[in-house]
Formats: C-alpha cells, sequence, structure tokens
C-alpha cells in the first residue's frame, strides 16, 4: 500500500471520518459533511468509501463510479473523498481504525455517523473497540432519536456520552467519548435513491 495514495494531514490534526457505501453519494451526506465540520470543530474530513458493506448481502456500484459521484457532489476544500480502505485492504471499520491511527500518530480522528447506525452499532464488528479507541459523533436522523439514544451502544457507554455543547472538544477528550447533536434534517436516502431508479 502506497503511503502517498493516502491524503495528507499534519500533525494534531482534528479529522472526521465518514464511511460508507456512497451508493450513490447524496446531498444527506454533504449536508452532515458540512455540519460536521463546523460542530466539532475539525480540520478535515474524510470520506472513506468502502468496497463493500459486510453487513449487506448485495454489493455496491463499482468503485469508480462511487468515487466520481461523490467528487462531483462534495467539492470542497476541507473534505477529501478516499479509496482508503481498499488501499489498506481492511473489510471491517475498526480495522481501518486500527491501521490509520498507526500510520498517522499524533493526529486526533473522530468516527462520523448518523443516528441510524448508532442504533444498530453493536452488530458491527469489533464495536466495542471503536467507542474505546475513537471519539464518536452522532448526527440526529429523520425518525432515529428514540432508536439511537436507546441502543446497546449509547446505553453501554452512557457515561461517556458529552452534551452538544461540548462538541468543539469532542476530538480533543479521550475515547470513549461520544456526542449527539441535531441539525436540520435531511430525509434522503442512498436506499431511497436506488429504489426510485436514479442510481445503478
Amino acid at each position: 500500500m502506497a503511503r502517498h495514495l493516502l491524503p495528507f494531514a499534519p500533525k494534531g490534526a482534528a479529522i472526521g471520518l465518514f464511511g460508507g457505501s456512497f451508493d450513490p453519494a447524496h446531498d444527506g451526506h454533504a449536508h452532515v459533511t458540512r455540519h460536521a465540520l463546523r460542530a466539532f470543530g475539525l480540520n478535515r474530513v474524510w470520506w472513506l468509501v468502502s468496497p463493500g458493506n459486510p453487513l449487506k448481502v448485495n454489493g455496491p456500484a463499482p468503485m469508480d463510479q462511487r468515487i466520481a459521484r461523490a467528487r462531483e457532489l462534495m467539492s470542497h476544500p476541507r473534505v477529501d473523498i478516499t479509496t482508503a480502505e481498499a488501499q489498506l485492504g481492511t473489510r471491517y471499520t475498526a480495522d481501518t481504525l486500527q491501521r490509520l491511527m498507526q500510520i498517522y500518530p499524533d493526529r486526533r480522528f473522530v468516527w462520523i455517523m448518523g443516528a441510524d447506525n448508532l442504533a444498530g452499532f453493536h452488530h458491527w464488528e469489533n464495536w466495542r473497540w471503536i467507542m474505546d479507541h475513537v471519539p464518536v459523533a452522532v448526527i440526529a436522523r429523520p425518525g432515529q432519536q428514540r432508536r439511537a439514544l436507546s441502543s446497546v451502544a449509547a446505553r453501554a457507554y452512557a457515561a461517556r456520552r458529552i452534551l452538544p455543547a461540548r462538541a468543539m472538544q469532542l476530538a480533543h477528550i479521550d475515547a470513549p467519548a461520544w456526542c449527539y447533536i441535531t441539525i436540520p434534517m435531511r430525509d434522503i436516502s442512498s436506499t431511497q435513491l436506488r429504489a426510485a431508479g436514479f442510481w445503478g
């Protein structure tokens, strides 16, 4: 794996990691990214466009199509669209995070996810390792707040939840630490776009 193919990040940078299939990327992803940059005081956000989601039976569209769509949609000077997981050869988020932390010491990573992902987070491979090693930023999703905040992960780490008023500090708080914020919501999903025939 060529180190130069991964994004540059200066030491001390606070970097949000936003992972997913992005099949396809849509305005909701861009909306969340812009709010995460501001709300959590991040220097950069990296989209980790995954080769495939282990929790999904059907594979996504080809990687080059998803990357092209993502770059067309999310053109921002502090956002990088990456194929880091494919380059690292990792399949699960915990493995990807572990490798990135090895390659980029002295950076502060924050995992960004929607409330719908928090609701099912306990099904992820080594989810406790993720919570124990990387601060997690959770963004509200339409109709998901109750499920997310009563989820296995939320209850297991209830004592480590920080209030939205401290969101700007999240990247600099040692894990486990997580923060749930509410932003103006956009009810759109990749699943809806595929079902409507707009993609793939």
